[in-house]
């Protein structure tokens, strides 16, 4: 693992430095594989989400390497996948496991979707990547050219979108039966009851209580600033910490947003407003409500999206 001050170039580089950075040592892997065998898959993070998102890809393929920065949660998809090798680091996983596997599930904390992405692309693996697709959109656009680059196959996870309802209502605004669409609303009553930010939560923990021995910490930091171990942060409260999260916009607005933006055809908005709870340096605002102004698109009268 790299050392503190190597971390801080990670801060201080560029989205393709950090990538070329916590990626290092790439290389292209090819199969050829008749059309009648399934494909094997490597799975990272395989807690919370990515236990259904590895159930899914067994589906259609064989788990041939599971990975995961807590023991207990590698442990249990062990129990379900005995055949697949077992990693805590990513990287590890690449160096040594590359050859086995023909593509990759992408389930750990937001602020590693881009390097662990990165890396499978650059290596010829394709890639399911659950949303929010990176931890910010200088990674969103790095990720796409190195998509385009590398020709693989690739997929954002966004659940309800993959449902035929979704295609039916898209297909019902677009056919104008519901009139001229001007304003829609979207709204999710997270993080209530999910996980802890403001104004709940608007500093660090004063407490550094030992990290427990079946978390790597190291791990889970990745390319994120240091910072001692509390479990405000794992499992799964990382969310509402802007260092390793995306709150609630990232985690429920390509849900909320997604029928809207597709039915209505929504692109480039022309004017952009929010208003915010206090805003501090480490979680995100209690609440927030952002105003998307969009023009005319062909037909479809312009359009605000709240």
């Amino acid at each position: 693992m790299p050392h503190q001050i190597e971390r801080r170039r990670f801060l201080q580089s560029t989205s393709s430095l950090f990538a070329s950075m916590w990626v290092a040592g790439s290389r292209r892997v090819t199969f050829s594989q008749s059309p009648n065998e399934q494909i094997n898959v490597a799975c990272i993070g395989v807690g919370g989400k990515g236990v259904s998102d590895a159930s899914d890809a067994a589906r259609y393929g064989n788990i041939v390497a599971i990975c995961d920065i807590d023991d207990n949660h590698l442990a249990a998809a062990a129990e379900t996948y005995p055949n697949a090798r077992k990693f805590n680091d990513y990287r590890e996983m690449f160096d040594k496991a590359a050859a086995q596997f023909d593509a990759v599930v992408v389930t750990a904390p937001d602020h590693h979707h881009a390097a662990a992405a990165v890396r499978a692309m650059q290596l010829g693996k394709h890639v399911y990547c659950q949303k929010p697709l990176t931890h910010s959109v200088a990674e969103a656009r790095l990720l796409r050219d190195v998509a385009q680059e590398t020709g693989v196959v690739t997929q954002m996870g966004n659940q309800g979108t993959a449902a035929d309802g979704f295609r039916t209502s898209i297909e019902v605004l677009q056919s104008g039966v519901v009139g001229p669409i001007r304003k829609v609303h979207v709204w999710t009553n997270r993080p209530f009851n999910f996980w802890k930010q403001a104004p709940d939560i608007v500093a660090r923990p004063d407490e550094t209580p030992p990290v427990p021995t079946h978390v790597h910490w190291d791990l889970f930091l990745g390319p994120a600033p240091v910072r001692p171990y509390h479990p405000v942060y794992h499992p799964f409260h990382w969310r509402g910490w802007w260092d390793f999260g995306t709150g609630s916009m990232g985690d429920m607005a390509c849900h909320t947003a997604n029928l809207a933006f597709a039915g209505l055809k929504l692109r480039q908005p022309t004017r952009v407003s929010a208003e915010s709870g206090d805003v501090n340096p480490e979680t995100f605002p209690a609440w927030a409500t952002i105003t998307y102004e969009f023009p005319q698109r062909g037909d479809m009268a312009p359009c605000k999206l709240v």
